[in-house]
């Protein structure tokens, strides 16, 4: 397996579309862009996998493995580290989509490694995967006008206020950031 990409959510339908769930949505359009199979319950989450992207000459196509954890986003680490194990998947090529709310709405920044500033989807993954040394496509969810970790927990558990059409072109934003890096085609500092 070339990439481990780990879309970041709560399962459930009364998470869906909301701001910490924007991961499992930039993972999904990726499947279907992708034209993956249909996802299997494995890892305590949801996984699908194939090769992507159109094949160049003289270059393999990456076989890429999309996973959707299943066990609450604080737990995500607990899906990931044994797919990751499993797949044989060093840890630079598992690529985590995640809500930022540290970055306007809109705003789409690529990286590897670094902080957690408090996202504690990010700290499971580190305490499973042993570091924080994984790639990141962090995804601007926005702020709430608060400090206050009740608010900031509703916010994000709430549903964008954004024009869908916004929503749509914030997720297919992220989707090729994340499509150009599993393609080869941007690197992560």
């Amino acid at each position: 397996m070339d990439w481990l990409i780990v879309g970041l959510g709560n399962p459930g339908a009364e998470y869906a579309g909301t701001r910490h769930n924007v991961g499992f949505e930039v993972a999904n359009l990726l499947a279907a862009r992708w034209g993956l199979p249909r996802a299997k319950k494995k890892y305590a989450g949801l996984l699908t996998d194939g090769r992507v992207g159109a094949p160049d000459v003289g270059a393999e196509r990456p076989h890429v493995a999309v996973l959707l954890p299943q066990t609450y986003m604080n737990e995500a680490g607990r899906s990931a580290g044994p797919a990751r194990g499993a797949l044989r998947v060093p840890l630079e090529r598992v690529l985590v989509l995640h809500d930022e709310i540290d970055l306007p709405f809109g705003d789409i920044r690529a990286r590897l490694g670094g902080g957690l500033a408090g996202h504690n989807g990010l700290k499971s993954l580190k305490r499973e995967l042993g570091s924080a040394d994984f790639a990141r496509v962090r995804i601007g969810v926005d702020r709430p006008p608060t400090t206050d970790p009740d608010r900031v927990a509703a916010y994000v558990l709430g549903r964008f206020r954004e024009p869908a059409a916004d929503v749509r072109a914030l997720v297919e934003d992220a989707a090729d950031v994340a499509e150009s890096i599993v393609l080869g085609r941007r690197s992560l500092a």
